[in-house]
Protein backbone atom coordinates (compact mmCIF):
# COMPACT_ATOMS: atom_id res chain seq x y z
CA UNK A 1 0.00 0.00 0.00
CA UNK A 2 2.34 2.90 -1.10
CA UNK A 3 0.78 6.01 0.36
CA UNK A 4 1.36 9.40 -1.22
CA UNK A 5 2.01 12.61 0.46
CA UNK A 6 -1.12 14.43 1.90
CA UNK A 7 -2.78 10.65 2.56
CA UNK A 8 -4.33 10.33 6.22
CA UNK A 9 -3.99 7.07 8.38
CA UNK A 10 -5.91 7.40 11.70
CA UNK A 11 -4.68 11.32 13.38
CA UNK A 12 -1.81 11.24 11.09
CA UNK A 13 -0.86 13.12 8.06
CA UNK A 14 2.05 11.58 5.52
CA UNK A 15 4.04 13.65 4.48
CA UNK A 16 7.19 11.25 2.24
CA UNK A 17 8.17 8.02 2.57
CA UNK A 18 11.44 7.18 4.34
CA UNK A 19 12.36 3.49 3.56
CA UNK A 20 10.67 -0.14 3.68
CA UNK A 21 11.94 -3.22 5.11
CA UNK A 22 10.47 -6.94 5.60
CA UNK A 23 7.66 -6.18 7.88
CA UNK A 24 6.51 -2.75 6.24
CA UNK A 25 6.88 0.39 5.06
CA UNK A 26 8.27 3.59 6.95
CA UNK A 27 6.51 7.01 6.18
CA UNK A 28 7.16 10.38 7.82
CA UNK A 29 4.14 11.96 8.94
CA UNK A 30 2.43 14.06 10.99
CA UNK A 31 0.75 13.86 14.45
CA UNK A 32 -2.33 16.13 13.49
CA UNK A 33 -3.45 16.49 17.06
CA UNK A 34 -0.22 16.91 18.54
CA UNK A 35 1.61 18.40 15.64
CA UNK A 36 4.56 16.64 15.70
CA UNK A 37 6.60 14.52 13.65
CA UNK A 38 6.56 10.82 13.68
CA UNK A 39 7.59 7.81 11.49
CA UNK A 40 4.87 5.07 10.73
CA UNK A 41 4.94 1.67 9.64
CA UNK A 42 2.49 0.47 8.28
CA UNK A 43 2.45 -3.39 7.38
CA UNK A 44 1.73 -3.96 3.51
CA UNK A 45 -1.63 -5.47 2.65
CA UNK A 46 -0.66 -8.67 1.03
CA UNK A 47 1.11 -9.67 4.71
CA UNK A 48 -2.03 -8.37 6.64
CA UNK A 49 -3.49 -10.63 5.36
CA UNK A 50 -1.03 -13.41 7.01
CA UNK A 51 -2.19 -14.40 10.27
CA UNK A 52 1.50 -14.86 11.28
CA UNK A 53 2.82 -11.81 10.29
CA UNK A 54 0.32 -10.03 11.31
CA UNK A 55 0.37 -11.19 14.91
CA UNK A 56 4.65 -10.65 14.58
CA UNK A 57 4.11 -7.27 13.94
CA UNK A 58 1.67 -6.96 16.99
CA UNK A 59 3.97 -8.70 19.16
CA UNK A 60 6.73 -6.13 17.44
CA UNK A 61 4.66 -2.84 18.95
CA UNK A 62 3.64 -4.55 22.24
CA UNK A 63 7.06 -5.53 22.96
CA UNK A 64 8.67 -2.35 22.17
CA UNK A 65 5.83 0.04 23.78
CA UNK A 66 6.66 -1.73 27.01
CA UNK A 67 10.13 -0.09 27.02
CA UNK A 68 11.50 3.22 27.79
CA UNK A 69 15.32 4.03 27.06
CA UNK A 70 16.90 6.59 25.67
CA UNK A 71 18.41 3.74 23.14
CA UNK A 72 15.52 1.86 22.37
CA UNK A 73 12.65 3.59 19.62
CA UNK A 74 9.82 4.97 21.44
CA UNK A 75 6.35 3.23 20.30
CA UNK A 76 3.91 5.93 20.03
CA UNK A 77 0.39 4.08 18.75
CA UNK A 78 -0.83 1.37 17.19
CA UNK A 79 -3.86 1.00 14.51
CA UNK A 80 -5.62 -0.29 11.77
CA UNK A 81 -7.05 1.62 8.79
CA UNK A 82 -9.41 0.15 6.26
CA UNK A 83 -7.65 -3.12 7.71
CA UNK A 84 -4.18 -2.12 6.99
CA UNK A 85 -2.43 -2.36 10.26
CA UNK A 86 0.20 0.27 11.50
CA UNK A 87 2.08 1.42 13.96
CA UNK A 88 3.62 5.24 15.11
CA UNK A 89 6.68 5.98 16.23
CA UNK A 90 9.13 8.99 17.28
CA UNK A 91 10.68 10.13 13.89
CA UNK A 92 14.09 10.38 13.94
CA UNK A 93 16.91 12.41 12.16
CA UNK A 94 19.58 10.52 10.96
CA UNK A 95 20.88 7.36 9.53
CA UNK A 96 21.58 3.53 9.86
CA UNK A 97 24.45 2.49 11.41
CA UNK A 98 25.09 0.67 8.17
CA UNK A 99 25.33 4.12 6.28
CA UNK A 100 27.91 5.30 8.87
CA UNK A 101 29.99 2.21 8.28
CA UNK A 102 30.25 3.13 4.42
CA UNK A 103 32.62 5.43 4.99
CA UNK A 104 35.00 3.25 6.84
CA UNK A 105 35.86 1.97 10.19
CA UNK A 106 34.77 3.79 13.05
CA UNK A 107 37.16 5.81 14.75
CA UNK A 108 37.91 3.60 18.30
CA UNK A 109 36.36 6.14 20.39
CA UNK A 110 33.11 6.46 18.67
CA UNK A 111 32.90 2.40 18.17
CA UNK A 112 32.96 1.93 21.84
CA UNK A 113 30.43 4.68 22.72
CA UNK A 114 28.29 3.02 20.27
CA UNK A 115 28.77 -0.26 21.59
CA UNK A 116 27.79 0.81 25.38
CA UNK A 117 24.82 2.19 24.11
CA UNK A 118 23.75 -0.62 22.07
CA UNK A 119 24.39 -2.57 24.84
CA UNK A 120 22.43 -0.63 27.41
CA UNK A 121 19.47 -1.09 25.03
CA UNK A 122 19.92 -4.10 24.63
CA UNK A 123 20.01 -4.93 28.79
CA UNK A 124 16.92 -3.22 29.40
CA UNK A 125 15.13 -4.55 26.88
CA UNK A 126 16.08 -8.54 27.95
CA UNK A 127 15.44 -6.92 31.72
CA UNK A 128 11.83 -6.61 30.77
CA UNK A 129 12.13 -10.25 28.69
CA UNK A 130 11.84 -8.47 25.35
CA UNK A 131 15.17 -10.01 22.54
CA UNK A 132 15.89 -8.68 19.20
CA UNK A 133 16.15 -11.05 16.77
CA UNK A 134 17.59 -9.39 14.16
CA UNK A 135 20.24 -6.98 15.58
CA UNK A 136 22.52 -5.43 12.63
CA UNK A 137 23.61 -2.77 11.24
CA UNK A 138 20.27 -1.39 9.30
CA UNK A 139 18.69 -1.98 12.56
CA UNK A 140 20.97 0.66 14.75
CA UNK A 141 19.80 4.02 14.06
CA UNK A 142 22.49 6.97 14.61
CA UNK A 143 20.61 10.13 15.58
CA UNK A 144 21.87 13.37 14.64
CA UNK A 145 20.45 15.40 17.46
CA UNK A 146 23.69 16.75 18.27
CA UNK A 147 24.43 14.28 21.14
CA UNK A 148 25.69 11.69 18.82
CA UNK A 149 24.13 9.38 20.62
CA UNK A 150 22.82 5.96 18.91
CA UNK A 151 19.42 4.46 18.97
CA UNK A 152 18.50 1.12 17.33
CA UNK A 153 15.14 0.18 16.90
CA UNK A 154 13.54 -2.98 16.83
CA UNK A 155 13.09 -4.81 13.58
CA UNK A 156 12.08 -8.03 15.01
CA UNK A 157 11.51 -8.32 18.96
CA UNK A 158 10.08 -11.23 20.96
CA UNK A 159 9.39 -11.84 24.64
CA UNK A 160 11.48 -14.13 25.64
CA UNK A 161 8.39 -15.01 28.45
CA UNK A 162 11.02 -14.57 31.56
CA UNK A 163 10.73 -10.63 32.20
CA UNK A 164 11.07 -9.08 35.26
Amino acid sequence: MALTSGTKIGPYEIVSSLGAGGMGEVYRATDIRLGRDVAIKVLPEAMARDVERLRRFETEARAVAALNHPNILSIHDIGTQDGVPYLVSECLEGQSLRQELSGGALPLRRAIEYGTEIAQGLAAAHDKGIIHRDLKPENIFVTRDGSEDSRFRFGEAGETGSGS
